[in-house]
């Protein structure tokens, strides 16, 4: 089996580290690529970043298909791109957002969310709404720390920590989600400290996406979900 891990954003080194995530929790005979597109925005924190982003999504899914990966994993919190991904692909696409709140579902009553900037709180609850978890999802709390200075910012991990432990105060939740593919290497760490399940989306997207493939499932191709009319 061959799945592809898309980092929607240009930045190498998170992109490498988001590939080597996802491979820790690939099972056995899996292989793990992770790409990013050749042009888009460094980090994706805004609305308009995201809408940039997608065209190096879609074109990283096309070239997929061509290579025959099996399924595909979009890796940005905000699921860029999602719906006209699995438009273009034959096997499954899951993305981070939806595989981590999914995932939090199944550990407990409610799920607090800690993301990067306060900015984005909007989309994620956006996606809270589309995904259908709003019950489930007890509040979402930024810790201020840009995208990018996750890798640089020597006191992210700790600033990130003590936001998860106000979620958790705050919201009386089981489950911590973060709310970053850049954070996708704290959370054992994370949960270890904090006594609670602090679930990853890359990792949760890439185990959902090898159990779909290992199912034989996919997208509905009957309606919606149909290759796009590209006779226009």
């Amino acid at each position: 089996m061959r799945l592809k891990v898309i980092n929607p954003n240009t930045t190498a080194s998170m992109t490498a580290k988001i590939g080597a995530c996802a491979q820790a929790v690939a099972g056995p005979g899996v292989t793990v690529d992770a790409t990013s597109p050749r042009h888009g925005p460094a980090a994706i924190e805004s609305h308009t970043d995201a809408a940039l982003a997608v065209p190096g999504v879609l074109s990283e899914i096309t070239a997929g298909e061509a290579a025959g990966y099996d399924g595909y994993v979009i890796a940005c919190f905000g699921d860029p791109g999602l719906k006209p991904a699995r438009e273009l692909a034959r096997g499954p696409v899951v993305g981070i957002a939806e595989a981590a709140m999914r995932t939090a579902t199944y550990l407990g009553r409610g799920f607090s969310v800690v993301t990067t900037l306060s900015r984005t709180i909007g989309q994620a609850q956006d996606l809270v709404d589309q995904y259908g978890v709003a019950a489930s999802c007890l509040g979402i709390h930024a810790c201020e720390i840009p995208v990018l200075s996750l890798e640089t910012d020597p006191h992210a991990k700790s600033t990130i920590l003590q936001a998860c432990k106000e979620a958790l105060a705050t919201d009386g939740s089981d489950a911590i989600v973060l709310g970053c593919a850049g954070m996708a290497d704290l959370c054992h760490e994370l949960s270890n400290e904090l006594g609670v399940s602090v679930i990853d989306g890359v990792a949760a997207a890439t185990v959902a996406v090898e159990g779909l493939v290992r199912l034989r499932l996919t997208t509905g191709k009957l309606g919606e979900f149909a290759l796009p009319n590209t006779d226009r």
